[in-house]
C-alpha cells in the first residue's frame, strides 16, 4: 500500500467525493473503491465489489453513504443509480465453502482482488476500506471508515451489500428454518436458536465456533474464526 500521493490535499469539508477529486487533480484517475459485505456472517457467501465513479456531476450518486447507514429502500435507490452512473463496477461472490477453505481474512483479500480485476476500466489508484490490500495492480490507500468518507468505497459497499442481501433473501426458500432473509446470516439470537434446533446447513461456515459447536464438530482453535458468538455482546447485533 502506497503513501498518499505528494501534493494531494483534501479539505475536511470536501464531502464524500473529496478524495477522488484530489486524486484526479494529481493525475491519478480513474480511481476505484473496493469493499465487501458478509465477512462477519457465519452463513452465506462473502461478496466484494469494486466501483469507478466519474468526475462529472452526472456521476454523483444522490443520497450515497456507507451502506450500513442506509435503509434497505435507500440502498436499493443508490444501487440502481450506481449501475446507471458508474464508469465501471463489478461484484464477485465467494461461497461459504471457499471461505472455509481459505479462512476469512484470505478470502476477503482474494475477493477484493478479484472484484478489482473484473473492472472493465483499469484504475490508476485504489481506495480500500479499513486495511491495506496488496496485489491490486495499482497503488492504493487504506482509509479508516473509508465507506463513510470516499464515494467510490461507499458505492462499492452498496453494491456488495445489496448483492449479498438478495442472495441471502433468495436462500430463505431453500433453507426456511434459518430465517436468512431476516438476519442475512449474521449471528443473532434468532439465528443461534435455529442453529441449536436444526444444526448447520450447507451454507454455514464451518470455521466459525458457533457453527462447529452446533454441528457437534471438534473445535480446532487454529482454524476457528472470530470469538465465541455465544457471548452476549456478540449476540446483540450483527449487520443484517
Amino acid at each position: 500500500m502506497t503513501p498518499r500521493p505528494s501534493g494531494m490535499t483534501v479539505r475536511r469539508d470536501a464531502g464524500i467525493y473529496g478524495y477522488e477529486r484530489a486524486l484526479r487533480r494529481v493525475g491519478l484517475a480513474p480511481v476505484a473503491g473496493v469493499d465487501e459485505a458478509g465477512r462477519g456472517a457465519c452463513a452465506g457467501p462473502l461478496v466484494a465489489a469494486a466501483v469507478v465513479l466519474g468526475g462529472t456531476g452526472a456521476s454523483v450518486i444522490p443520497g450515497l453513504a456507507d451502506s450500513k447507514l442506509l435503509t434497505p429502500k435507500a440502498r436499493e435507490r443508490c444501487y440502481e443509480q450506481i449501475l446507471r452512473r458508474a464508469v465501471a463496477w463489478s461484484a464477485v461472490i465467494v461461497r461459504a465453502d471457499e471461505c472455509d477453505a481459505l479462512g476469512m481474512h484470505v478470502a476477503n483479500i482474494e475477493a477484493l482482488r478479484r472484484a478489482l480485476a473484473r473492472l472493465e476500466v483499469h484504475p490508476r489508484y485504489v481506495l480500500t476500506d479499513g486495511f491495506p490490500v496488496d496485489g491490486l495492480g495499482a497503488p492504493g490507500l487504506a482509509m479508516w471508515k473509508g465507506d463513510r468518507v470516499a464515494g467510490c468505497i461507499a458505492a462499492a459497499s452498496v453494491i456488495a451489500k445489496v448483492t449479498r442481501d438478495d442472495i441471502m433473501t433468495s436462500m430463505h426458500d431453500e433453507y426456511p428454518d434459518y430465517a436468512f432473509a431476516v438476519h442475512k446470516g449474521y449471528v443473532t439470537r434468532e439465528h443461534q436458536q435455529a442453529l441449536g434446533t436444526h444444526g448447520p446447513c450447507p451454507q454455514h461456515r464451518r470455521r466459525f465456533v458457533n457453527v462447529r459447536r452446533a454441528g457437534g464438530w471438534v473445535l480446532d482453535p487454529a482454524a476457528a474464526e472470530d470469538l465465541d458468538p455465544a457471548l452476549p455482546h456478540q449476540l446483540a447485533g450483527g449487520h443484517p
